[in-house]
């Protein structure tokens, strides 16, 4: 049982800073969206898709390891983790919807200056 709960610490923490890099990318990409830096701001964005994919797969492993039999004690770290994966999930898809309508005010702005 030790073994699983360091498989599960482990598992844990590689969710946290995955998200949070996740969340820094996007953080970032919005940043560069205020400056009408589009492309910048996709690549940060496509950075901060990586990121986040990556927690959701270790979530997924531990997952699908305890639905094939596999017991994990209740792990409050694990629970903090998916809690904060979902979390910045959600942050990702909202700065996504924001420079998407940055870019139709930039744009609409723009065509009133002309």
């Amino acid at each position: 049982m030790e073994d699983k709960s360091q498989e599960l610490i482990s598992v844990s923490m590689k969710i946290i800073m995955s998200a949070g890099n996740a969340r820094n990318y996007a953080d970032e990409a919005f940043e560069c969206a205020k400056k009408a830096e589009f492309t910048k701001a996709s690549k940060k964005m496509e950075l901060a898709h990586k990121e986040i994919t990556e927690a959701h797969n270790s979530q997924t492993h531990i997952i699908q390891s305890e639905a094939s039999g596999v017991d994990y004690k209740y792990s409050p770290l694990f629970a903090h983790a998916q809690d904060t994966l979902m979390t910045i999930s959600s942050e990702i898809n909202c700065d996504e919807k924001l420079i998407e309508l940055l870019k139709i005010f930039l744009s609409r702005k723009e065509d009133s200056n002309e």
